[in-house]
């Protein structure tokens, strides 16, 4: 009896020093998720600035020549450029497996991928798929990090070794909730940035932006301004897709943690019964031999 208590007592004190990391792990994931939320909301007023000035011209004809730029331009068939956002660490629950499952519906044959994540790069090499690039992106990361990324992307498209470019990643719903969702971002559909999915505090959760309805005048001409803003344009989106997948990893895994604490707390509470019921059962016993000698001795 002896020894199953103090085995008892050993698993214990395990599983707290377990429960103590975990918990650590959540307030870290808590401020990390905090920072990515604060990240995307300061780039709000950015993004319904960009859309406010490329709406106007998502109703032009599509014959217009001088509405005619590379990254407007449709291609059919061909190779598809995949960006894949994962994260770089696990213990983040199933963020990491509803990714990948995803990127079984892709044609490895017709398809090449660049990764941000290393979870990402070390399932598409196992799945020998065609890598071109990896990109290594810290949770600070600024808006130069996302346009080096999508650069190395929009070339790609313009050099006509890949007839479109989508990214992969998980959408930040809410704080229980992470989406997967694919997006295509070359050549451009649509001048939407997307939900940027966090509340601060006005009950705007979007980036939606009115169009301005005066006349423009631009210098020097049409194409030119086109030229120079679709870029930032496609930047921007990346940049807003990598916020989410930060937010969305740090959201998961803090949920992740908590959950692990809660079991393990729960167990503790499982193995203190036990530890005790054993304790009572050994001091029982050592109280009826006591007894029986004594009788025997009477």
């Amino acid at each position: 009896m002896a020894a199953n208590t103090r085995d008892i007592r050993r698993r214990i004190k395990s599983v707290k020093n377990t429960a103590q990391i975990t918990k650590a792990m959540q307030m870290v994931a808590a401020s990390k998720m905090r920072k990515a939320q604060t990240a995307a909301i300061a780039s709000r007023p950015y993004a319904r600035e960009l859309v406010r000035l490329l709406l106007p011209f998502s109703s032009l004809p599509s014959d217009d020549e001088s509405f005619a730029h590379p990254l407007l331009q449709e291609r059919t068939g061909g190779r598809e450029l995949v960006l894949l956002i994962s994260t770089d660490k696990g213990l983040c629950g199933a963020l990491n497996t509803n990714l990948l499952r995803e990127v079984a519906q892709f044609d490895p044959a017709n398809t090449d991928f660049v990764c941000v994540g290393r979870k990402g790069l070390q399932f598409l090499v196992r799945s020998k798929c065609s890598v071109l690039a990896d990109f290594e992106i810290k949770d600070n990361f600024s808006y130069f990090s996302a346009e080096a990324v999508a650069k190395f992307c929009m070339d790609q498209f313009l050099s006509g070794k890949v007839n479109r470019v989508s990214v992969l990643y998980t959408n930040f719903v809410n704080t229980l909730t992470q989406k997967v969702e694919r997006q295509q971002v070359v050549p451009v559909r649509s001048f939407d940035v997307g939900r940027v999915a966090l509340d601060d505090g006005d009950g705007s959760t979007d980036t939606e932006a009115v169009a301005d309805t005066s006349e423009y005048i631009l210098e020097p001409n049409q194409h030119d301004f086109l030229g120079s803003l679709l870029p930032h344009f496609i930047f921007f989106k990346v940049f807003h897709f990598l916020l989410e997948s930060r937010a969305s990893e740090h959201s998961a895994r803090m949920v992740a943690m908590k959950s692990a604490t809660d079991n393990a707390k729960q167990l503790i509470k499982d193995l203190t019964l036990e530890y005790n019921k054993v304790r009572q059962a050994s001091i029982t016993t050592e109280i009826l031999e006591i007894a029986t000698a004594q009788m025997i001795l009477s």
